[in-house]
């Protein structure tokens, strides 16, 4: 059996009235409405998004029995420098390579939740706030905010970036590219971060990533978020392809992010080929963790505007790096699969990023330490 988001979104939400007396404007570095005695909420409407399908891990396991698979155990698999991109901080590798790893000697760790300082868990909140009380650049409809210039962007390129082989290359220099505006516009300069959702499978809601200090409550039914660092946050991109105003919301369901356990991940891991992989992971843990969470997250078009968004995909990118890394010298050199239109992905595939950032071929982003646009790796 084969769930989509549209089937596991907001199904039977209600509509909430807002509420008068509404008051924007950010105070004591709070994103959302004044608190008052009460918080003023914008409606909570269902959540519709593109047709996704996801697919539990069982019939994953038979939809890619037969493809080809690695030598290497997954179990094994880690963020480790490989002998390859060793290689290229060292200045051995071939000229051109060379050249793009030199500026790669120190990159930037992205750290897992857990390991990450109270420090850099409140710096990391107060530069997500700052975007969102930014105004919008002006190249997005409906966006009302630097945050929103994001949602707006991924929205427009859902239908050429999801279901189809450029999924993890497109989302890769999208969370890069967020990170980037985070720092130069934020001033945000603590180390990047992601969740490891495998720690976590079936049990969101217990990490208190999901708690009062930071993102907010989870639950487990249909919601606006009332509590948290966003409280009362008004979104004005989606739901789905469309604007409509709505306020953040989620609706947890244990049983979809049980799906992104280890097993599943392995399993994904174990593929040889990148189109294998990217379809098994995509359908899989990743579609598994957004509708997990449920709300805007479960909206394919328009989830950037829950922050949980950038914490998630940088789980996925992490898989993709660690895939990679068990073959680099392979993983590195090629890319296999087709875009929406059928047309196969090579590493001159360009890949679009809306004017926020330059456009760069996958070439330039398939190594996260070439150095020639991405200079990172994670903590494990």
């Amino acid at each position: 059996m084969r769930f989509s988001l549209l089937s596991q979104s907001l199904y039977g939400a209600t509509l909430v009235v807002a509420l008068p007396g509404l008051n924007r404007a950010a105070k004591d570095g709070f994103v959302g409405f004044e608190r008052q005695s009460r918080i003023a909420l914008a409606p909570l409407i269902p959540i519709s998004g593109m047709d996704h399908e996801l697919v539990p891990f069982e019939e994953a396991e038979e939809l890619f029995a037969n493809v080809p698979k690695a030598d290497s155990d997954p179990a094994t698999y880690n963020d480790t420098a490989s002998s390859v991109e060793s290689a290229l901080t060292d200045e051995v590798f071939t000229a051109e390579s060379t050249e793009a790893a030199a500026s790669c000697t120190n990159p930037n760790v992205r750290y897992e939740w857990d390991d990450y300082s109270t420090s850099d868990r409140q710096a990391l909140m107060s530069a997500f706030k700052c975007l969102m009380n930014k105004p919008p650049s002006g190249a997005f409809t409906a966006s009302k905010s630097r945050w929103e210039d994001f949602a707006r962007l991924h929205q427009m390129y859902t239908p050429n970036v999801h279901q189809n082989a450029k999924f993890l290359p497109w989302h890769r220099y999208f969370v890069w590219s967020f990170e980037q505006v985070l720092r130069e516009e934020c001033g945000f300069n603590r180390a990047f971060f992601w969740f490891d959702e495998t720690k976590h499978a079936g049990a969101f809601s217990q990490s208190d990533l999901f708690s009062t200090q930071y993102l907010g409550s989870l639950g487990g039914s249909s919601h606006c978020v009332t509590d948290g660092a966003f409280a009362g946050l008004t979104l004005n991109v989606g739901p789905g392809s469309g604007n409509t105003v709505h306020c953040l919301s989620r609706q947890g369901d244990a049983t979809a992010t049980a799906q992104c356990n280890t097993n599943y991940v392995n399993s994904c891991l174990s593929n040889a080929r990148y189109q294998d992989f990217e379809k098994c992971f995509e359908l899989g843990p990743h579609g598994y963790g957004h509708n997990g969470v449920g709300g805007v997250m479960a909206d394919v078009y328009a989830s950037p505007g829950e922050p949980f968004f950038w914490f998630h995909h940088t789980f996925v990118d992490r898989a993709w790096r660690i895939w990679e890394l068990a073959d680099p010298s392979n993983r590195y050199a090629s890319i296999d699969g087709t875009d929406i239109n059928g047309n196969p992905l090579t590493l001159d595939t360009v890949i679009y990023m809306g004017g926020i950032r330059p456009d760069v071929t996958i070439r330039q982003i398939i190594d996260t330490l070439s150095g020639d646009t991405l200079c990172y790796r994670y903590n494990y």
